[in-house]
């Protein structure tokens, strides 16, 4: 964390200088903002954290509800949330927090007594080693407290507009702020009472049952498994040995649970199997009692017992896979001809099991992807082109997802008997961890990824990939540090510049290239940098040197890297890197020895792979999603 540049802090320096909007911020909903998210939940929420981060841009969240969410349906955070909560500045506290999956054991009927269970199998969470992050299990509730403290201590002092319902909308093109939203108050005196916001931009975050996407005339399409389950939040006293263990546990003739340990201790998560669904049953398993569930849980887990002694929250539901053909307000025939005004996520777009922990991690990385995008939309740094890359992206995600998740719902509901291979369920889980885990998204070449043809360069950075941290070592204090963990959700692109092999302040393509990126007027950084912000106000620019942190002397190392920061105009020491003995990121990340330029979007994905000596290539690919500054 870095603090002080504007001046000494002796408060909480997570809390940032109000700026721009947020120093005279109307409690009021304005009539007229820049954007417009309906819904608190995790993608409205996270957009509208990374939104806060921009001084000039008004942007207001409403809610229906009359306050914060109290108790959360999703609780599954994987390593790839943990990893944008760090951009956030938030992973260690909800790290401490939570419960954290290391195991899943996997449970049985037992050959000799079939009516029994057994401990069949355990599988490690991350056996490859995928992240330094963790698997979490923490209450959803806490992870929007989470944002919207983000939201409060940012520039514009952000907070959510509670008592609001989504009516209804109306796009008039070519107007400063084309759609027109009605809103009617939902509590108070004036309850009942619509009024019309108009906004630049409108992000529907508002649940399966989207009425931004029923506006917008998209629809979920796809279809019902026919298959119920019954979850609750208990508390309980039970004999069953691995109750504070994630468990699948299948049983001969009962169903089968999926187990949760929950954060604190003492509260658990169960899924309960519920069986078949007639086709005609018209949703009357929803009317499936808690003493009902219960009693299927106990079916199952013989010969162990469970005494529920408090249940926190439960509910019934039905599995569905469904999904939208877009995420914005762009019909097909009309795509590359007008700009997106109103967008969808999270729920809004797709719907799919709870069992794999997605539905909230999927949902904040839409919210990601699409808000440093309104960000440098509406700041002037990117075209309004820019815009059409988030339906094209996520779409393919959340089909990916619906795919993995009908299979290991389906696999989830088979008695073991009728599975090919009595380990097939445990032996999926870890086949295909780095999926739920959020690994596997891979964005294909468009303005904002590039292509492979340089892959080779940095074969552990894969383009379209999230960027993949490695440990090195801080020049200026010698503090082994993650390299991606000082990426921030501030809307700046990375560069990271890997040095050939001289020496800081020998001759060499690392300081060929460090010239040209500070002096040539055809460099992104001159061209796209406004002339009154910082040096790093749109790149974050990044050196990391072949030798040890006691060889490279930081006063020969280019200035491109010690920029003057701030009103002080301070030099920014944290951007000088080298290699850990025993930890060389060039040998663990495929780095070329010949060096490399590795450029990373605002939300951690790796846009571009190329070698040092690239830099029309480099320049190119900003001008293709940068304006001129």
């Amino acid at each position: 964390m870095q603090f002080h540049h504007h001046g000494y802090v002796s408060t909480d320096p997570r809390i940032q200088e109000a700026a721009g909007v947020g120093l005279d911020r109307p409690d009021e909903l304005p009539d007229e903002v820049d954007v417009l998210i309906v819904g608190t939940g995790p993608a409205g929420m996270i957009a509208a954290a990374q939104l806060a981060q921009f001084p000039g841009i008004t942007t207001r969240i409403v809610e229906r509800r009359a306050g914060r969410l109290a108790i959360g349906q999703a609780d599954g955070i994987q390593a790839r949330s943990v990893e944008t909560f760090q951009a956030f500045g938030f992973a260690d506290r909800i790290t401490a927090e939570a419960y954290r999956i290391t195991e899943m054991a996997f449970w049985k009927p037992d050959a000799a007594e079939p009516a029994n269970i057994v401990r069949a199998a355990r599988a490690v969470d991350d056996p490859a080693g995928i992240s330094e992050f963790p698997h979490l299990i923490v209450n959803q509730a806490r992870v929007l407290d989470s944002f919207a403290e983000v939201m409060a201590n940012a520039p514009t002092r952000m907070r959510p507009d509670f008592g609001y319902e989504f009516r209804g909308l109306d796009v008039v093109q070519g107007a400063e702020h084309p759609v027109a939203v009605t809103l009617a108050r939902t509590e108070g005196p004036l309850a009942g009472e619509e009024r019309i916001v108009r906004a630049k931009y409108v992000l529907g975050a508002d649940g399966a049952r989207s009425a931004v996407r029923a506006s917008i005339g998209c629809t979920l399409a796809g279809d019902q498994a026919l298959h119920a389950w019954g979850v609750m939040d208990a508390l309980a006293v039970t004999d069953f040995p691995d109750i504070r263990t994630k468990c699948a546990i299948q049983s001969h003739s009962g169903g089968n649970i999926l187990l949760i340990p929950r954060e604190g201790g003492h509260l658990f998560r169960m899924y309960v199997d519920l069986g078949e669904v007639a086709a005609d049953d018209a949703g009357a398993v929803r009317s499936t009692s808690l003493e009902q569930i219960i009693a299927r849980a106990n079916e199952i887990l013989h010969p162990y017992t469970l005494d529920v002694r408090n249940v926190a929250w439960h509910s019934v539901y039905e599995v569905g896979h469904r999904l939208t053909d877009r995420f914005d307000d762009v019909l097909p025939e009309e795509r590359g001809t007008r700009t997106p005004r109103v967008f969808i996520a999270g729920d809004a777009c797709h719907t799919h099991s709870a069992k794999a922990g997605q539905g909230m991690n999927v949902s904040m990385q839409d919210g990601f992807n699409l808000a440093w995008k309104l960000g440098a939309v509406l700041e002037g740094r990117s075209p309004e082109r820019l815009l059409d890359t988030y339906s094209a992206e996520r779409q393919v995600v959340a089909k990916d997802l619906i795919d993995f998740d009908k299979e290991w719902s389906t696999l989830m509901a088979t008695r073991p008997e009728d599975l090919a291979d009595p380990s097939e369920l445990e032996e999926f889980y870890t086949r295909t961890a780095e999926f739920p885990a959020g690994f596997m998204t891979q964005y294909t070449p468009s303005i904002i990824i590039g292509g492979d043809e340089h892959q080779a360069s940095a074969t552990g950075f894969p383009i379209g990939k999230r960027f993949t941290s490695a440990r090195v070592s801080r020049v200026a204090d010698t503090n082994p540090v993650h390299l991606g963990h000082h990426h921030r959700a501030d809307g700046r692109w990375r560069v990271y510049a890997f040095a050939d092999a001289p020496a800081a302040g020998e001759a060499s393509a690392l300081a060929a290239w460090a010239e040209w990126f500070a002096g040539d007027p055809a460099s992104p950084l001159l061209l796209h940098t406004p002339a009154d912000g910082d040096p790093d106000a749109v790149f974050d620019v990044k050196v990391v040197y072949q030798q040890p942190h006691e060889d490279v002397a930081i006063e020969r190392v280019p200035r491109v890297f010690l920029p003057n920061v701030g009103p002080f105009g301070l030099v920014d020491y944290e951007k000088v890197y080298a290699a850990l003995p025993g930890e060389d990121v060039f040998e663990d990340r495929g780095i070329s020895r010949a060096g490399a330029i590795v450029v990373v979007r605002p939300d951690q994905y790796v846009a571009a792979v190329l070698p040092l000596a690239a830099t029309d290539e480099l320049a190119a690919f900003f001008r293709g999603v940068l304006l001129p500054a």
